[in-house]
């Protein structure tokens, strides 16, 4: 008994990025869109289909970079004096869980004072966007636990900026000034 074997031809299909069509391998132009569909020399669409570092590194770059640049923000430590900083570091770290305490201690430096600042604008934040979480029915009861977190976050990231010497704002809120 002999046998009979049958080699197919598989057909390795490329999807265009800019209307999804199925294009054949070397096909430099889609037929539907006409976008190019170069492929990278040496690679077929093959390889590609199963190298997914080009697509993936920008996303995982991405999001690192933004966490990274999170305390990317204005630097005005260079408007107070060393003495100060050093000074009235524990009143600036204070000043991030009871914002009006640096201004009844140390109501003549300008480091807790900025800090004072953070910390009520970072109180009034908080105590804010969590009463209008709370009046909004389930989705904001679901929110709220959320939005603590990055408060918290928020004041741990200006306590750190403090322990450092640094008069930086805090992201999203820091641009906002109510002491003078």
């Amino acid at each position: 008994m002999e046998r009979e074997y049958v080699i197919q031809e598989v057909i390795i299909m490329e999807q265009c990025k800019e209307c999804g069509t199925a294009v054949e391998d070397g096909v430099t132009l889609c037929p539907k869109c006409g976008a190019d569909m170069t492929i990278q020399k040496g690679q077929s669409a093959g390889e590609r289909a199963f190298d997914t570092r080009e697509e993936e590194q920008p996303q995982q770059d991405d999001l690192s970079s933004k966490v990274a640049n999170l305390n990317n923000t204005a630097d005005s430590t260079q408007e107070f004096t060393k003495e100060d900083i050093e000074k009235n570091k524990v009143m600036g770290i204070l000043a991030y869980i009871l914002f009006f305490i640096p201004l009844l201690a140390a109501k003549d430096s300008p480091f807790a004072r900025y800090h004072a600042n953070q910390g009520l604008v970072l109180f009034i934040f908080g105590f804010g966007g969590g009463l209008i979480l709370s009046l909004i029915p389930i989705l904001g009861w679901i929110i709220a636990p959320i939005f603590s977190v990055l408060v918290t976050v928020l004041a741990v990231i200006g306590i750190i900026n403090v322990a450092n010497g640094r008069a930086k704002e805090l992201p999203l809120i820091g641009k906002f000034k109510l002491l003078k």
